[in-house]
């Protein structure tokens, strides 16, 4: 099987392609990505020489490249996207155009291949927002409710996905998924962000109060959900994908890696709250379980502390990261094309 994966050099996208060349030796797979920012061709340095795999620098909103680069692939898996929501706030058109149109000229490039299976990652956070200390969760059922221009580009792009199956009978699947966290993670993110500030002495800052609650996945577990939707998963179906059971807010997630790292709260720095900042996101993923089989395989501070060591043996990776230098490593790769 060839699979043709957007955004493979970003986070997620990269734990997805190590995940798959590991279990899927015989399978073939493409990393489309145009390395924005987030895109490091240093999270895939050790599978760079696989011959089933093949890296094309290139943008999904560019349909004749697009079209080309998808030749030969049965399955679209399509994680390219802008994600980080205080920069869809600071400029909210990057996230149209990526998240909406980029999709939008991936599914036309998908119906002329004639994919088996166009799977599209998206987020829990279209749903919106839920009020805190109650015990409701999204479901696959609960109506979109997007509060930030990232939720509401991501909500666009589900909707064309769907649309596409309608109008023009693709064959699709769509995984929402929580926040993931794990190896690789942009520092800019909170968990990260927490991880490499103590390990260089500095404060960890936390929004407004810090009862903001998320639901939190490790990243393999995500590459696992995927999995199991592509092989067993039924077309134009839609799962949630989730890691708790519990809420817990940021300010104690963040209590929980400093008690981990051995690190003191006096670190903890308030700062101002973002505008629309959503009070509580929580996932329903008992029909993922009870459809596929699928459940998370580590809890929240088992994977912590998996991610925390992960941080503390790959210095260099994230100073690198933090510095900005990760970005020579296509040239020095690649040269200047």
């Amino acid at each position: 099987m060839k699979l043709f994966v957007t955004g493979g050099a970003g986070f997620i996208g990269s734990n997805f392609v190590r995940y798959w060349l590991k279990h899927h030796p015989e399978d073939h797979v493409v990393n489309y990505d145009l390395l924005t920012y987030a895109g490091n061709l240093e999270n895939l340095a050790e599978i760079e020489n696989n011959p089933h795999y093949t890296f094309i620098k290139g943008d999904i909103r560019d349909p004749e490249a697009v079209r080309e680069a998808m030749r030969g692939a049965n399955v679209v898996v399509h994680f390219a996207a802008e994600s980080h929501v205080d920069r869809s706030i600071t400029d909210p058109s990057g996230f149209v155009t990526t998240n909406v149109v980029g999709t939008q000229v991936l599914l036309d490039a998908a119906r002329e291949h004639e994919v088996q299976r166009f799977h599209h990652v998206s987020t829990d956070e279209v749903f919106g927002s839920l009020e805190l200390g109650s015990e409701e969760k999204f479901t696959p059922h609960t109506p979109y409710d997007p509060r930030s221009p990232y939720s509401a580009s991501k909500a666009g792009s589900d909707h064309l996905v769907r649309a596409y199956g309608e109008t023009f009978g693709l064959p699709w699947t769509i995984t929402n998924c929580s926040n993931n966290y794990g190896p690789y993670h942009f520092p800019e993110k909170l968990i990260p962000l927490a991880i490499t500030n103590i390990l260089e002495g500095k404060s960890v800052p936390v929004y407004g109060d810090g009862l903001n609650v998320r639901d939190w996945l490790y990243v393999e577990d995500h590459c696992r959900a995927i999995e199991a939707v592509l092989h067993h998963g039924e077309e134009e179906h839609t799962y949630l994908v989730g890691g708790m059971s519990e809420d817990i807010s940021n300010l104690d997630l963040v209590k929980m890696i400093l008690e981990l790292m051995g690190a003191d709260e006096s670190l903890i720095t308030y700062v101002k709250d973002r505008p629309g900042h959503d009070r509580r996101y929580a996932v329903d993923w008992s029909t993922t379980q009870a459809d596929l089989g699928w459940e998370p395989s580590v809890t929240l501070e088992e994977g912590l502390q998996q991610t925390i060591d992960w941080y503390r043996e790959h210095e260099d990776w994230w100073r690198r990261v933090k510095s900005g230098s990760y970005q020579d490593y296509y040239t020095k790769q690649y040269g200047n094309e």
